[in-house]
């Protein structure tokens, strides 16, 4: 019997978000730019490091060590820059359903968990 697995949808994990604009947009998301040489998951926590955003990884440098949003959809920058939206302000999330980078230690989560509260994104 084939085993399917299914992965993270689009928005997923939020539990609530700031109410939609005259935009028609949540005033909680962003348009971001994704680096290029990364394929990040729906949900994966992002920081910004000159203008664009790369995955989170508490061991880093140069501001990829402060989160700052959880990716709405899955991106493939593999080639070139690529387009995304994250979520940056004033809306919850689901904690079980958000991705890190391989090998962030439970350390390396709550100084995520707490970059993102001081913006406004409460985990739960």
């Amino acid at each position: 019997m084939t085993t399917l697995t299914e992965s993270t949808h689009a928005g997923e994990f939020i539990v609530s978000e700031a109410n939609v604009g005259s935009t028609g947009v949540s005033r909680s998301r962003d348009n971001v730019i994704v680096t290029a040489g990364q394929v990040l998951a729906a949900g994966a926590v992002i920081a910004t490091v000159a203008g664009k955003v790369v995955e989170y990884d508490n061991a880093g440098s140069s501001g990829a060590e402060i989160a700052t949003g959880i990716l709405f959809d899955a991106v493939d920058a593999t080639g070139a820059d690529a387009d995304g939206v994250a979520l940056v302000r004033d809306c919850e999330y689901n904690t079980g359903e958000i991705v890190f980078e391989a090998g962030q230690d439970q350390t390396a989560k709550d100084a995520a968990y707490a970059d993102l509260k001081a913006l406004g994104v409460i985990g739960r």
